[in-house]
């Protein structure tokens, strides 16, 4: 996956999902006016809770409405209280997505994830909320899993 330089919204620091080679990372595409990807996220927040600072797992909130800008996801983010990276989307890492993965993905309120594991494989989540539980089982496998 030829995924760009992103910019966390939070931090304002880029990065590229390359840069968490080995980890665990679970990506997820949203939209700030998506009350399904808020219940979703909140299941996220929970994940985190029960996982703890887990030094081989991150999360990624990726933006992809083109209408939304990194100021007003930041605001969002910390009204939330959600920790972990979220960024806007550019338009060419939303394509890539949705010719990887289906149109499907850029379509917030199916709660689309995908979770990369720490040899780069992406594995693409059932559509519709996950509970943290549901969340917990789908990562367990690939945080287990050593280099």
């Amino acid at each position: 996956m030829v995924w760009c330089s992103l910019t966390d919204a939070r931090t304002g620091q880029t990065f590229s999902i390359n840069d968490f080679q080995g980890k665990v990372v679970l990506v997820e595409t949203v939209a700030m006016w998506c009350s399904n990807c808020l219940k979703q996220q909140g299941q996220v927040k929970a994940l985190h809770e029960a996982l703890g600072m887990r030094e081989g797992f991150v999360s990624i909130g990726l933006d992809i409405d083109p209408n939304e800008n990194a100021n007003a996801l930041k605001g969002y983010v910390e009204d939330k209280g959600f920790d972990w990276c979220y960024a806007v989307s550019p338009a060419d890492v939303s394509r890539e997505i949705a010719s990887l993965y289906g149109d499907q993905f850029l379509n917030p309120p199916s709660t689309p994830i995908v979770v990369i594991d720490r040899h780069g494989e992406a594995h693409p989540l059932p559509f519709g909320i996950k509970s943290a539980d549901d969340l917990m089982q789908a990562i367990q496998p690939f945080l287990d899993e050593s280099m």
